[in-house]
């Protein structure tokens, strides 16, 4: 079953909004449909969390399938620190996964953004 992460720029208050939706429906008789999303408080942190460089390293991760960390910086032709760097970050977003042999992967067979005014 592909796995698609949303990508959502919103409040506190939505975050909130869906936590109280989703109580409802785990309370309910009906199973709730498994939902992922990430949140931005704003596009401007959206941009500086997922930069070109790093949509990039998902990209080639996605394509190429699990690798180290010195591998990925290698095909990508990039300084191995600052891959190290971006990937502990998109890890910490849950963007990335690491593997029990040490490999990283991308655990997403999609990202589907919202982003509303």
């Amino acid at each position: 079953m592909p796995k698609t992460l949303n990508v959502r720029l919103s409040t506190a208050a939505d975050a909130l909004d869906r936590f109280e939706a989703a109580w409802h429906l785990a309370t309910g008789r009906a199973p709730a449909a498994p939902l992922q999303v990430l949140s931005f408080a704003g596009l401007p942190l959206l941009l500086r969390t997922l930069t070109p460089a790093r949509w990039a390293l998902l990209e080639h991760l996605r394509k190429a399938g699990p690798l180290s960390v010195y591998a990925l910086a290698r095909a990508l032709g990039r300084d191995y620190k600052n891959v190290h760097t971006d990937v502990r970050q998109l890890a910490d977003l849950g963007l990335i996964e690491k593997q029990d042999d040490g490999k990283i992967r991308v655990a997403w067979d999609s990202v589907r953004a919202e982003l509303r005014f």
